[in-house]
């Protein structure tokens, strides 16, 4: 059987439970729509909100974006772990003690103002926009991988796909959905990765085999990375070699993004009770966990696979042939690859070789020269593909290079059906029957959510065709959205008496001088070529855009105070609200459920 039939079976088997799921659990009505009937049991919504958390940008990109830069790639399992860590222990419990469906109804309710809610709206559909942009991305690798056509393709059916499964049952479907493809993405990840790691250092925890023995060598897997990548002009992989300022924004805005995120946070509003609200954040730590641990090992063992299948016999002897890439079963993965526009090489030189270097270092270039070089020869590998790729590196068999096909696709739809959730029910329940049409009926509710979803959809596919970095990079703009606008909101609305006012201003300041930094940087609506600076030559501090949120939550907080304290106080019933929302007295005592 042939490797595209095996990943046609293990996809379309996978997809044949999400639709079979969402069919069973579809929604009949808007508290099952938007909270699942605040009926599941936090073991279930843990891995639901692991698999809603882990979305392309952790299963596809992160660890390709560690396995090429190395140390400094870190910050994405640190700001995300950690911001995780904050989400669960100083919101989570908070919001859902408050009893409402989504996170601009809170901040409408707390800050006892329509205009807050509404900019609340704002805030969230943008942040979510741009968050989707990247789960497309990696739906167009992953479908264009299995599906053996380019990555234009590949993105307007995974479109479809979307669309499709995630308008059918809202948060009760989607909820069961993602336990489904928790179980299959968390597969898909770690079982490569257990024997690739056998392969190289013989241990089958790849945690424990990155900082073991490389076999072939004798040495110590790290050891022999470091001194393959910078024998080619690379720098070392296991060392600092960034601007420590970026990396403490981009970490500090990962953090505090990640526990702005509406999707994430909307999934606390569907267990019975406060404490299984935190319940819930412990058990997703610990499914989350399972990946993160992995992650760093995938990428180093990945790059050393990657560099040595282009330096066969060592950086000092000749670099790989086209012949034997055409001909060696070994390097099938390259033509595979080559046939989704995501994966590039070219013969400079004439002589018949790939030669893989950097060739804007200065040994390099002193190497090239007197070698004959023209240049890096690999000249398009993006990073979005290395791990789906991985398998066909190391030749493992067929069956697991199906099963991470279909892990790909259940990460990324998974977060995909979480964020237009999110945006739904924004537009629906918060736009719609909040401001425009109170007395909108539940029907219409329901369609007014299904209208957006697909619009939301159509935005995102558009803006994917032409995304602002890899899946990874536009996720982190969009944390760093979350960042400016909705973090400091909602943790003034629960630990400060920060008026109306104040919360507006703050929102607003935040969110636009972010979005203007990164529109700066990235083009106008992440429109290519219209950008005026680059984030290799930023435009404040050498602070990129993808570090700019922390900068923009710190312009949010002390907006928000500045204004409170020079308007009118809170009101008396806000004021005790606050309190009680913050007294373990269960849930429901702060406000009344839906």
């Amino acid at each position: 059987m042939d490797q595209f039939t095996i990943n046609l079976l293990f996809v379309g088997a996978s997809f044949a439970i999400y639709i079979g799921i969402a069919i069973w659990a579809r929604a009949g009505s808007t508290s099952e729509f938007y909270a699942a009937g605040r009926g599941v049991h936090p073991v279930t919504n843990g891995m639901a909100t692991a698999a809603d958390w882990m979305s392309a940008a952790s299963f596809l990109s992160m660890a390709g974006l560690i396995a090429f830069v190395g140390y400094d790639n870190s910050a994405y399992l640190m700001g995300w772990t950690g911001g995780y860590v904050l989400l669960a222990l100083l919101l989570a419990p908070y919001l859902r003690k408050f009893g409402k469906f989504t996170v601009s109804e809170f901040i409408g309710d707390r800050f006892y103002s329509p205009t807050a809610r509404l900019v609340a709206v704002i805030c969230l559909i943008i942040c979510s926009v741009t968050y989707v942009i990247g789960q497309m991305t990696g739906v167009g690798v992953a479908f264009g991988r299995f599906l053996e056509v380019d990555n234009t393709t590949g993105l307007l059916i995974g479109a479809v796909i979307v669309f499709a499964y995630a308008v059918f049952g809202g948060m009760k479907g989607v909820t069961y959905t993602q336990v489904a493809q928790y179980i299959v993405l968390i597969l898909a990840y770690t079982i490569p990765a257990i024997f690739i790691s056998l392969q190289l250092t013989g241990n089958p925890i790849p945690g424990l085999g990155l900082f073991g023995t490389d076999l072939a060598s004798g040495e110590p897997l790290l050891q022999k990375l470091d001194q393959i990548v910078t024998e080619l002009g690379f720098n070392q992989y296991t060392a600092h070699d960034g601007d420590t300022l970026n990396l403490v924004l981009f970490t500090l805005s990962l953090m505090i993004g990640t526990a702005g995120l509406p999707h994430v946070i909307m999934r606390f509003f569907t267990v019975p009770r406060v404490a299984d609200a935190r319940w819930s954040a412990g058990w997703a730590l610990v499914f989350i966990a399972l990946l993160y641990l992995t992650a760093p090992a995938v990428g180093a063992m990945a790059r050393l696979n990657i560099t040595q299948q282009f330096w066969p016999n060592g950086t000092d002897a000749q670099a790989v042939s086209l012949e034997q890439i055409e001909t060696d079963p070994a390097y099938d993965w390259m033509a595979t690859w080559q046939q989704t526009g995501m994966l590039g090489w070219e013969d400079l030189n004439g002589d018949g070789l790939i030669q893989y270097y950097n060739d804007a270092s200065p040994d390099m270039q002193e190497r090239a020269a007197a070698e004959g070089w023209e240049g890096n020869e690999l000249n398009n590998f993006n990073r979005d593909i290395l791990v789906l790729a991985n398998p066909e590196i190391a030749n493992l068999p067929s069956w697991v290079i199906g099963l991470i096909a279909a892990g790909g696709l259940a990460a990324a739809l998974s977060t995909a059906a979480g964020l237009l959730l999110a945006i739904s029910s924004a537009v629906s329940h918060d736009l719609m029957k909040g401001q425009l049409t109170p007395n909108i009926s539940e029907k219409g509710e329901l369609l007014s959510a299904r209208i957006a979803m697909a619009v939301a959809i159509a935005v995102a596919t558009w803006l994917g065709l032409n995304p602002p970095g890899f899946a990874a990079q536009t996720v982190a703009l969009a944390f760093g959205l979350a960042a400016s606008s909705i973090f400091p909101v909602l943790m003034m609305g629960i630990f400060t008496k920060v008026n109306n006012k104040g919360a507006v201003a703050g929102m607003l300041a935040g969110l636009l001088l972010t979005l203007l930094y990164i529109f700066l940087h990235k083009g106008w609506f992440f429109i290519p070529g219209t950008n005026s600076f680059t984030d290799a030559e930023p435009l404040l501090f050498g602070i990129k855009s993808t570090s700019f949120g922390a900068v923009g939550a710190l312009v949010n907080f002390a907006v928000a105070f500045a204004v409170s304290k020079t308007t009118t106080p809170i009101p008396a019933r806000i004021e005790d609200l606050v309190e009680s929302v913050r007294i373990p007295r269960g849930a429901g005592a702060a406000a009344a459920d839906h």
